[in-house]
């Protein structure tokens, strides 16, 4: 029987709990205390087993403590099944002595006797063919061919005992319940054996029992002279068309006899004559078809045809040679007498059926077939008078959601019983304690699933698994309870999925945050954190992690609370920790055997402070003074604290401080009371000179981004002064950040009332369009297309994907507003044709336009009329899964607001009116460039007014953007996607070129990773590699480059894309890859047998075929690929012009779109290019350029913003702290 191999490596993610489980650990806590025999050993002491480690099992995961270990195994039962198909029986065949003959070449009692295979063969009628089965004991191990990829049993073990089974064995009593029984597989020749296996190669599987001196050894079926299927042809034909006088078994019977006969009198009797195949007694045996055919082939009767007089013939079979002294007829000989045997044990065993063959006598067959199942079962400790059968509750039987359990643990279910069970549990445990827990699980679900059908628990596994339990056994429901106890998951505090690529560090921080948190509520804190050091312990040992388990062993404590720890010091609560050092080591001295509450206490203490100096004292015993000390040098940024769900913003505002204008802009404002802000002059007609994101501002919005800037500033100032290693942010910043103002006015609405003490008459009714989230795309209406940072791509309609909130439409009293001032005829033209642009980019695959007022000048240089303007959009969906207050969930419009409150508070009301492009403004001059869009007919069928007209317009830009779907691009693929694309308008397919006419000094590029599943309707986060470098040229987007080489270059990409998409349809989608599948459909074809299917050679090569065609179009277009992305880089290569360095990487690490985790990489610029600096919330630390361009195929953390500066540009300074050395030297 085939068979899957026993995994000997645990999985590297347990699968989701199931609710079909039923309890938890927690139910089994009513068992425990019904357990009434307790004074009696426990299950595990009463089960025989020996050989097991108290310290190994306890320590499972931890690969130091493990010994050799041979992995997993199985019981007696389950190898039998594994030897063979349980459903085939095989036999021990022999032969009689065959009557005396005087004829020639008749073969001798020798040949016989080695026609069968092997004295170790067994015979199995259902495959016609034999299997090589061994067992025995003995302390020498049979010739290993190589060596295992397992480890062996411990042979010293094994020798001591000849067999874990049978009387008279183990004197002193049976040190085991049974055999368990290791494979390893084709690992034994045998040729190589006594006697050796002589017809041909043959690989055996051993397996080895680690707890005694017995093995066994198998083989593979060895085909017989006529293949299975043959013989399966032929019976079924003779069933189903039984003759006139027989029964259809007695017909088959009749037919077998006729095929041995004809081999008989050819071995025995040297009959040498044809034999017509047309004659009337050989088609009532036997008959004619291309089975009965091939069947004589094989044997070696061709069909020939027999001359009858000088014209006539007739077809007739020829008997083959059987001269031994000749290589042709030894060959013939030994096939003849290997299928002698084989037919011959058929019919015997074939006859042995209670079915009737009527009055047919069968005739003397001189093979005998007897059934050795039991004496096989016996030998490896699988009969039944070994190990009875029939014990398993009635409602488990044929339970399929135990198959996988049953298997995992080596046992089969007719064999069950609570000992059994329990010694392959314990074997499995012994024997492979790196997958204890995995063992555990399936244990745990065989007796859950008893409890939940209402059968009646054995006592002894009730105490087994209660047992286990208090040895911190766990399953994947436990697991999957721990991480949500610690934070972790979805709708966790974290937000972060518990996965391999989170650290150690970043689990115990969790641990020890909700351990402080627990404290909030004394009433439950003592219950909440024993949860909380159990699911530490839990996560601890499933990772294997000895850091983890460290923490847990020193952290834990006893459950004191901090009123007990500061009164065990005497000290009151808001004693410094210099002086709290001083007292507690005053203490020690003074009762040293009070030493360990001491430290307990201080633990306690350092764990509510969360404090890293007195963790530190407690792990060296050193007093590391303060912990700013540490990370004091000037050469390490500071890092931010999470508030909540805020690891984005924290990322954006690190961002923010190293570009040096703007932090210097910024940080002027520190320290601005409220009392500054509040009397800043400015009157209404300042506010209507001065616009921010194509709009006029409010009072409000002004004060408020003033009181943003300043809060911004006070934590600049930190972050360059502050020598703590991590800052926590105001709240109200975070606030500020994350929700807009918008929101705020429309939560005063919710209550009945808003603020508008700031607003006049003027700003409200001149404000024009209504206040959207600050585009920083454009200061047209050219938006960004995604409501995500991760860069969700907006289609009409598919409102149900978006998770992030959209900037507002227009209402019609507003747009009434706007009527109001309407513009002139020839600023209407342009504005309109403006808008058949802005309606085109809605249906590209890259951009998508909101409804807000343009004010950026454009031109239409056919003068055509206008085009009709889109309906009005959908507003999107929201979701409040990812940000910390309010409505505020959308890591881009928190960007959005960012830069929108710096530029608002940094606006100059004393100055001349400003516009968009006005470059005074820090923000404008830093991150917005100018691009150039052109919208070009397709078709040469458009109709006249698109025909001729080629509508171009000029726009800000902030942002590039890169759609992120398939594998295979890098950063130059997907900025060409952007800079020319194919869109659809009214029906007609249009052309839109982009092309760059000035560059900002930061180069903003977002890789739009959240894509649309159609099928599923599902929105879902691209894991794509993109690749990039440390330098990019953006000389071939540039408006000025040369129209020769971007004519050439559009040539080149669209081959090339052509031939991505090509291999894109052949390599994945629904059905793909389909040159796998072909050659798997033509192998499978040509191969099976288990239906009975009609020979269809003409199908097969058809397939295989198409499978070559399919490899080589796959092996050329791959080829192309590679030529025409290499003549495109040729092409470009000497222009290095614009050239821009890598600074920063904002990365997403999370499978979902929506929520996940956010960190960034920031380039150490400009001292030290080489380095870089990883900021992960509060942990800054150093890494190579290696991990920040490292391919990250496979993960979940993938870069979504690159940001690159001009080279040449001292725009970025990111270490900016302040030296006190400096000052001294000073």
């Amino acid at each position: 029987m085939d068979e899957e191999p026993i995994p000997n490596d645990p999985p590297t993610q347990w699968a989701e709990p199931s609710a079909d489980w039923g309890g938890t650990a927690a139910d089994w806590d009513a068992i425990a205390s019904t357990v009434d025999n307790w004074g009696e050993p426990g299950t595990t002491r009463r089960i025989v087993i020996d050989g097991r480690d108290e310290n190994e099992e306890l320590h499972w995961y931890d690969p130091a403590v493990h010994a050799l270990r041979p992995g997993p195994g199985v019981l007696p039962p389950l190898l039998a099944d594994m030897l063979h198909d349980p459903d085939h029986a095989l036999y021990s065949v022999s032969t009689q002595p065959h009557p005396p003959s005087t004829t020639p070449h008749v073969p001798s009692a020798d040949e016989v006797r080695t026609a069968i295979p092997h004295p170790n063969a067994y015979y199995c009628r259902e495959h016609n063919g034999w299997v090589f089965l061994l067992w025995r004991s003995s302390s020498v191990l049979p010739p290993l061919v190589k060596d295992p990829e397992t480890p062996l049993p411990d042979q010293a073990r094994r020798k001591r005992t000849t067999s874990c089974v049978g009387d008279g064995e183990q004197p002193f009593g049976p040190a085991n319940l049974t055999h368990h029984w290791h494979r390893y597989e084709k690992a034994v020749d045998a040729t190589k054996l006594n006697p050796p296996y002589t017809h041909g190669e043959l690989l055996l599987d051993l397996y080895l029992c680690c707890q005694c001196s017995m093995y066994c050894l198998v083989s593979d079926v060895i085909p017989g002279v006529i293949p299975a299927a043959l013989v399966d042809a032929f019976t079924r034909d003779k069933l189903s068309h039984p003759a006139v006088d027989k029964t259809p078994r007695a017909t088959a019977v009749a037919g077998w006899e006729t095929i041995l006969t004809i081999i008989d009198n050819r071995l025995w009797r040297n009959e040498t004559r044809s034999l017509p195949i047309t004659r009337p007694r050989f088609k009532g045996k036997v008959g004619w078809n291309d089975t009965v055919r091939q069947v004589f082939e094989i044997v070696g009767f061709p069909l020939q045809d027999l001359q009858q007089g000088q014209s006539a013939s007739e077809p007739a079979l020829q008997p083959p040679q059987i001269d031994p002294a000749t290589p042709e007829g030894k060959a013939s000989r030994t096939k003849l007498l290997r299928a002698w045997i084989e037919v011959g044990a058929w019919l015997a065993i074939f006859q042995k059926s209670k079915e009737s063959l009527g009055d047919y006598n069968p005739m003397v067959i001189f093979v005998k077939a007897d059934s050795a199942r039991d004496m096989y079962q016996t030998g490896i400790g699988a009969h039944v008078s070994q190990i009875p059968r029939g014990l398993l509750p009635p409602a488990l039987v044929g339970v399929s959601e135990l198959d996988e359990s049953w298997q995992a643990l080596g046992i089969t279910p007719s064999t069950y019983s609570w000992e059994l069970l329990a010694f392959a549990y314990l074997a499995q445990c012994r024997c492979d304690p790196a997958n204890t827990m995995i063992y555990f699980t399936h244990l745990w679900r065989i007796v859950n699933t008893m409890m939940q059908l209402g059968q009646n628990v054995p006592q002894e596994l009730q105490t087994l698994i209660v047992e286990e339990r208090s040895r911190f056994r766990f399953t994947p429901d436990d697991l999957h309870e721990a991480a949500k106890t610690l934070g972790f998951g979805r709708d966790g505090e974290l937000s972060v999925e518990l996965d391999n690529e989170v650290d150690d560090d970043f689990i115990a921080q969790a641990w020890r945050s909700a351990r402080q948190r627990a404290w909030q509520n004394p009433a439950d804190a003592a219950t909440r954190r024993a949860r909380l050091n159990d699911a530490l312990r839990l996560v601890a040992e499933y990772r294997g992690s000895e850091k983890l388990l460290k923490v847990w062993s020193d952290e834990k404590g006893t459950g004191m609370s901090p009123e007990t720890a500061y009164s065990t010091l005497e000290v009151p609560r808001e004693v410094d920790e210099a002086m709290l050092l001083t007292v507690f080591s005053m203490r020690i001295e003074d009762q040293p055997s009070q030493a360990e509450r001491m430290r307990e206490a201080l633990s306690v203490i350092a764990e509510v402070t969360n404090s890293d100096r007195l963790r530190q004292f407690l792990a060296t015993g050193q007093d590391p003074g303060d912990s700013t000390a540490t990370n004091a040098s000037p050469e390490m940024p500071r890092g931010l604290n999470q508030l909540g769900n805020t690891c984005y913003l924290n990322s954006l505002l690190q961002y923010f401080y190293t570009i040096k204008d703007l932090r210097e802009a910024i940080t002027s404002l520190a320290h601005a009371d409220a009392k500054s802000l509040d009397d800043s002059k400015f009157t209404d007609d300042d506010l209507k000179r001065h616009r921010v994101g194509g709009r006029l501002v409010t009072r409000r919005e002004i004060m408020r981004s003033k009181k943003f800037v300043n809060l911004l500033a006070d934590l600049f100032f930190n972050m360059e002064y502050c020598e703590h290693p991590a800052i926590t942010p105001e709240i109200e910043l975070a606030k500020l950040a994350l929700v807009t103002t918008q929101d705020e006015e429309e939560d005063d609405a919710d209550k009945a009332g808003t603020d508008s003490s700031n607003d006049t008459d003027a700003t409200l009714v001149d404000d024009m369009a209504p206040r959207p989230t600050y585009d920083r795309a454009s200061s047209s209406p050219l938006q960004s297309p995604t409501g995500s940072v991760l860069g969700k791509r907006s289609r009409e309609g598919d409102s149900s994907m978006d998770v992030d909130a959209a900037a507002p439409t227009a209402s019609p009293s507003e747009r009434a507003e706007v009527a109001k001032t309407s513009p002139s005829p020839t600023q209407q033209q342009a504005q309109d044709a403006t808008q058949f642009i802005e309606d085109a980019i809605a249906s590209s695959s890259k951009l998508r336009t909101t409804d807000t007022v343009p004010d950026v000048e454009m031109k239409d240089e056919s003068q055509a009329s206008k085009a009709p303007p889109l309906p009005p959009r959908k507003p999107r969906a929201t979701d409040d899964s990812v940000m910390m207050f309010g409505r505020q969930h959308d890591v881009s419009e928190c960007m959005d607001n960012c830069m929108f409150q710096i530029e608002t508070a940094l606006l100059d009301f004393q100055g001349m009116a400003t516009s968009d492009d006005d470059k005074t403004s820090p923000v404008k001059r830093l991150f917005y460039g100018k691009k150039r869009q052109r919208l070009t007919s397709l078709s040469p069928t458009d109709d006249a007014r698109h025909q001729s007209s080629v509508h171009e317009k000029e726009d800000l830009f902030s942002h590039l953007h890169v759609n992120v779907a398939d594998e295979g691009f890098d950063i130059y693929d997907g900025l060409a996607r952007y800079f020319d694309d194919v869109v659809e308008l009214e029906g007609q397919k249009k052309r839109m070129e982009v092309s760059l006419v000035d560059l900002p000094p930061l180069l903003q590029i977002q890789l739009q990773r959240v894509q649309f599943n159609r099928e599923t309707q599902q929105a879902y986060k691209s894991q794509a590699y993109v690749k990039f470098g440390e330098t990019i040229y953006m000389d071939r987007f540039l408006d000025s480059a040369n129209p020769e080489k971007k004519a050439r270059s559009k040539e080149i990409q669209a081959e090339l894309s052509t031939a991505r998409d090509r291999v894109q349809k052949l390599t994945t989608g629904k059905h793909a890859p389909f040159a796998t599948a072909l050659a798997n459909t033509a192998d499978f074809l040509s191969k099976q047998t288990a239906i009975d299917l009609p020979a269809d050679e003409a199908l097969v090569k058809s397939l295989q075929d198409e499978e070559k065609l399919v490899t080589e179009q796959l092996r050329i277009e791959r080829e192309k690929t590679v030529r025409l992305k290499q003549q495109l880089e040729d092409i470009w290569k000497d222009e290095t012009s614009a050239a821009y360095d890598l600074t920063s990487v904002f990365i997403h690490r999370g499978s979902s779109p929506s929520w996940g985790h956010y960190f960034f990489y920031s380039r150490n610029l400009p001292n030290n290019p080489d380095a870089w600096f990883k900021y992960n919330d509060s942990d800054v630390s150093a890494v190579s350029k290696d991990e920040v361009l490292a391919d990250t195929t496979g993960s979940t953390a993938n870069p979504y913003m690159l940001v690159f500066v001009r080279k040449g540009c001292d725009a970025i300074e990111t270490v900016h702290r302040f030296n006190p050395e400096t000052v001294e030297e000073e």
